[in-house]
């Protein structure tokens, strides 16, 4: 589905930017690849870290500024959405600055996307918009309804959006993995609750996880990897064997387990072996659009309630080159 086509990321500078960017030139016949992204020193190491691939351009431009992605999306057929405020604290004390990339920015994209003739566009989201108690949760909540409507937005034009949701990324700007890490040496590592749970995935999973949801989506799926839980506490235990654990309390904004799918969205939810996927329930969508199986009754998808747990050997493996 990539052949000869020319394919934009927001945020593509980010983590999972660059990785998802590197997959498509490697694995895939794009025509044209393209980095929208606000921040110039992180498109300049970039352009170090990828040399001169031909296939690669740089935009500059921020999903905030309307009239620029209308000009970055011109012949653009497929769109990745990485771009977001995600950082926990940072958008509590900062509300508004969320809400106008994450939400404004979301809007702006999907008419810029409509206005252009984009194909399909597939929307990174969060554990954390599922229920959400904490700012950044609530702007992706919205962002991620903002996408599935877009499709009856779109009317009869040709654009489909649909959403991937999972959990903490291993190895990403601001997780724990190089928090951890770098406080290893003090032989202190500050643990919010020893009973924390979070969901895991890799860098490469998430990617891949994309790539595959491109393929399958119809418009306004919510797609949802099965992917393991970890506790905090082992996490601490792996990076840093002989340090103390200092529980320090959850912070504001926390959640004591993640969740990407709730008892409300399950009556909605198909499981299709490898994923969820969470169907809109519009008018518009036709139900026979996604195979699979309901999932049962009361059914919510949480990291303490997950059957798959990562080992502490298998914990050591993923962090290993982080």
């Amino acid at each position: 589905m990539f052949r000869g086509k020319s394919v934009l990321v927001t945020g593509g500078t980010g983590s999972f930017g660059q990785k998802f960017v590197r997959a498509v030139l490697d694995r895939t016949e794009a025509r044209r690849v393209i980095v929208y992204s606000r921040d110039e020193l992180k498109q300049f190491e970039m352009r170090q870290r990828f040399g001169n691939e031909p296939r690669l351009r740089y935009f500059l431009g921020d999903v905030r500024d309307a009239p620029r992605l209308e000009r970055a999306l011109d012949g653009v057929e497929l769109v990745v959405h990485a771009a977001a405020l995600k950082q926990v604290p940072a958008a509590e004390y900062n509300p508004f600055e969320a809400v106008k990339t994450n939400i404004h920015g979301a809007q702006n994209l999907i008419d810029a996307c409509i206005d252009r003739g984009v194909e399909r566009l597939v929307a990174l989201s969060t554990d954390k918009a599922s229920s959400p108690v904490n700012l950044y949760g609530a702007t992706k909540l919205v962002s991620d309804k903002l996408f599935v409507a877009g499709n009856a937005y779109a009317g009869g034009k040709r654009t489909r959006f649909s959403v991937v949701r999972y959990g903490n990324v291993v190895g990403s700007r601001g997780s724990v993995v190089p928090f951890f890490k770098g406080l290893a040496h003090t032989g202190v590592l500050p643990i919010t609750d020893p009973r924390m749970t979070r969901f895991w995935i890799t860098l490469a999973q998430g990617v891949d996880f994309v790539l595959t949801s491109l393929q399958r989506m119809h418009g306004g799926e919510i797609f949802v990897p099965k992917i393991p839980s970890m506790k905090v506490v082992d996490l601490a235990k792996v990076i840093a064997p002989d340090a103390k654990v200092e529980v320090v309390g959850i912070r504001p904004g926390e959640k004591l387990h993640e969740e990407m799918i709730s008892g409300s969205d399950a009556r909605s939810t198909l499981d299709q072996g490898d994923r969820f996927v969470i169907q809109p329930e519009m008018e518009w969508w036709k139900r026979d659009g996604q195979e699979g199986a309901p999932v049962p009754e009361g059914f919510s998808y949480a990291s303490d309630t997950n059957s798959v747990w990562l080992t502490p050997d298998q914990l050591r493996a993923m962090v290993a080159d982080v």
